[in-house]
């Protein structure tokens, strides 16, 4: 854990993806059938029974997402409601409590709020990364979900998820699986990220910046690039991404989606992407609230590389598509109606 910094002691321009103790965080509690009032904390820690379900049987999920700071110096939040949503999707997987998705929005918004001198200054690409959770917690020797659960929120000021921002990265395909094929791969639950940190080793050990997932069922299909959705752009300009029930639903995914049909004016797609014809696609990403978009440079499978648009440099329609939704998320360019919200600072 890093000690709290003050803001003017950070270097925004060479920010890592680390956690900052910035001081204040969020905490609700789930008791006898009910959320009580949630509240902000000083604390950075979280108490719980050494028999709590969230420490032996996984019952957990989170989500993570952007406060972004705009040119004239005001604070928005990255379609918020969509992170709400998916958090009770993976609560219910997981049988969590789900909290309330107004009383999310609402709580994230106010530890923004608490926090605001912590979201970095505008033109540096930093950001303000949030991560709400949901633990089970209480007495559980058995298999079975806890009696009781928290709901907390803690934020963290950040730089780019991978080194070097907007640069094209190497990728290999791993013979691990991310996760099974009915299970709980499209929610966003801790056993399917500690399954993957095997992959990630082994890929960082051979020199790539992490590990790509096929299908568990055939092996044949790219599903997930390390903890990102993958995207492939074809020659004839279709934007292709996976469809599986093990994959993740990325809300940066379904944003590009729009963005690519709406104001690129690709086609789009979701569906197979075959490992053995990538030789389809001219561009490729990785796409997610942490990496936003990393462009995908080669990917080596079977010790055979696939280069796409360059391992150097990134391709026009991948850096249109950085443009437009960073453009968005940092108020440089209109928001599609509903994707943007702005955290009162002074309320």
């Amino acid at each position: 854990m890093q000690n709290k910094k003050l803001e003017h002691d950070i270097d925004w321009g060479t920010l890592g993806f680390q956690y900052i103790d910035t001081g204040k965080s969020y905490r609700a509690y789930y008791k006898d059938g009910e959320w009580g009032p949630g509240e902000i904390t000083n604390a950075n820690t979280v108490t719980i029974s050494e028999a709590s379900p969230a420490l032996h049987l996984g019952q957990q999920c989170f989500e993570g997402l952007k406060a972004y700071r705009t040119k004239d110096g005001s604070v928005q939040l990255f379609r918020v409601d969509q992170n709400a949503a998916r958090m009770a999707r993976s609560a219910e997987k997981v049988m969590l409590p789900p909290y309330p998705e107004e009383d999310f929005v609402q709580a994230v918004h106010e530890v923004v709020r608490a926090n605001q001198e912590w979201v970095p200054p505008y033109g540096y690409g930093a950001t303000l990364y949030i991560r709400p959770f949901l633990i089970g917690v209480g007495d559980v020797v058995g298999v079975a979900p806890g009696p009781e659960t928290i709901f907390g929120i803690y934020v963290t000021p950040v730089g780019p998820y991978f080194k070097g921002g907007l640069q094209p990265a190497s990728f290999m395909v791993s013979r691990y699986d991310r996760a099974a094929p009915h299970g709980t791969g499209e929610a966003k639950v801790g056993g399917n990220y500690a399954s993957s940190f095997s992959a990630g080793k082994e890929a960082q050990a051979n020199n790539y910046a992490d590990a790509i997932f096929l299908d568990p069922a055939t092996h044949t299909k790219i599903e997930e690039v390390g903890s990102a959705n993958f995207f492939g752009i074809t020659h004839d300009n279709v934007f292709v991404t996976p469809k599986s029930p093990s994959i993740l639903p990325s809300i940066t995914k379904y944003s590009l989606l729009e963005l690519a049909e709406k104001r690129l004016g690709l086609e789009v797609k979701e569906g197979d992407v075959y490992v053995d014809q990538l030789d389809q696609f001219k561009e490729a990403g990785a796409m997610g609230t942490a990496a936003v978009i990393t462009p995908v440079g080669s990917i080596t499978y079977e010790d055979k590389k696939h280069v796409f648009y360059s391992e150097t440099e990134t391709g026009p329609l991948t850096k249109a598509l950085y443009d437009e939704l960073t453009g968005i998320q940092f108020g440089e360019k209109e928001a599609p109606e509903g994707w943007i919200q702005t955290v009162n600072l002074n309320q």
